[in-house]
């Protein structure tokens, strides 16, 4: 059976809450969508609410590790890497598996490398996460004082000694290196062209909303997200911490709402233009829910929602 509360007193004094944003159906689908999400109630036809989800899991890490291995024990591949395992990449010049994450977002909580992390499988499968300030990817500004045809003439001498200790040896990181290399070596031109949005047309960056061209947002990232699939690239997850709100809720909520709506709304339009929606899925979702009871200092401003594996 089932723990039940039984909860005594004055309605206005029990803190057991029912939404505390209005919700309203939307589209011809009747989806109900909270008015936090303003943008995504305009594509509720687009989108499948999955209501059914829980999990065993109770604190975040191993949620997490759950969510995007099948296992809460680290040391199985992600499902980034397990797609790009069963399906490869269409892009010889960047990653088949990038994990783009916000700046700021708030007190989130940490995102370990294993949640990308290929597992068992060889290390070319696993993810590569783009940095949310400066160069997306470490070294990928050309050195001072090197030219492009010098810095190719190390990366060939390398490959050759690798390709030399691999016939020794038949180590298969080591050819997962040798690949990597090359691959290294392009990224020195694809990767500055991909993050530079100054082709992007007006009407487009509208759609993600006013913080698209600023680095490291949310919306900037969905942005960067589109350009990748359309380059090609497998599978790429967005992380966008700061939900976990066992107080200040009332604060926090419409903020990180108003972070992400117009964003996915944007990125979902921006596919569908494009013809891309008809084979990207787009998932979003997190490692459990939140109670439906509050905790913490129980006022009507500082209030917060503990974890609930049971509901998402």
């Amino acid at each position: 059976g089932q723990q039940i509360a039984q909860l005594q007193g004055q309605a206005n004094s029990l803190k057991c809450l029912g939404p505390q944003h209005p919700f309203a159906k939307h589209g011809q689908s009747g989806q109900e969508i909270s008015a936090v999400f303003p943008h995504t109630a305009k594509i509720a036809d687009d989108l499948c609410i999955v209501r059914s989800m829980v999990t065993e899991q109770i604190n975040h890490d191993p949620a997490h590790t759950f969510m995007n291995t099948g296992g809460r024990v680290p040391g199985r591949p992600s499902m980034g890497s397990w797609l790009l395992y069963g399906l490869g990449s269409e892009c010889e010049d960047l990653p088949g598996f990038i994990v783009l994450t916000s700046a700021g977002g708030g007190q989130g909580q940490p995102i370990a490398a294993r949640q990308w992390h290929s597992g068992f499988l060889p290390s070319k499968f696993q993810g590569v996460p783009f940095h949310a300030a400066g160069d997306p990817v470490h070294y990928v500004a050309k050195p001072p004082g090197i030219s492009m045809e010098g810095q190719e003439g190390v990366v060939r001498a390398i490959q050759r000694l690798h390709a030399a200790e691999n016939e020794a040896i038949d180590d298969p990181e080591l050819a997962t290196r040798i690949s990597q290399y090359e691959m290294a070596f392009r990224m020195h031109m694809s990767v500055p062209e991909l993050v530079d949005f100054k082709g992007e047309p007006k009407h487009v960056l509208d759609l993600y909303g006013p913080d698209v061209e600023k680095p490291g947002t949310f919306a900037a990232n969905c942005l960067q997200a589109r350009r990748l699939a359309e380059r090609g690239v497998r599978f790429i997850q967005l992380y966008h911490p700061g939900w976990d709100n066992h107080s200040k809720l009332p604060q926090n909520l419409p903020r990180l709402a108003s972070e992400v709506d117009q964003p996915c709304a944007g990125l979902i339009r921006d596919l569908k233009l494009r013809g891309m929606l008809e084979d990207t899925l787009v998932i979003w979702g997190g490692e459990f829910g939140r109670t439906s009871y509050s905790q913490g200092t129980l006022t009507k401003e500082t209030y917060g929602r503990d974890h609930h594996p049971r509901c998402f």
